[in-house]
């Protein structure tokens, strides 16, 4: 499933740049994002992935405004590129050539 290939991928990029994206599940509150990404400095973004094509589902985008209200970034990405562009936005320096 190409859902879950970009998950690993994203797990795996952010852990060589020395954060944590840990898989969040939250029992008794359905439509939480995937990931919490835990980065360096303290910084935490929370990342719903979906396979290409697709959309936030309501409920989904009524917790990413929840998380937002409270002061949380939430991001979506549903391809290669989305995910590259995420770690360009939260890793700028490192993209510099």
């Amino acid at each position: 499933m190409e859902e879950s290939r970009l998950e690993r991928k994203l797990k795996l990029e952010i852990e060589k740049r020395d954060g944590m994206a840990l898989k969040f599940v939250s029992p008794g509150k359905a439509g939480v994002p995937d990931r919490i990404l835990m980065l360096p400095e303290g910084v935490a973004v929370f990342v719903e992935v979906k396979a290409p094509g697709k959309k936030l589902r309501p409920l989904q985008q009524k917790r990413a405004i929840e998380l937002e209200r409270l002061g949380f970034p939430v991001e979506t990405v549903s391809s290669d590129a989305e995910v590259e562009g995420l770690l360009e936005k939260l890793f700028p320096l490192e993209f510099i050539k």
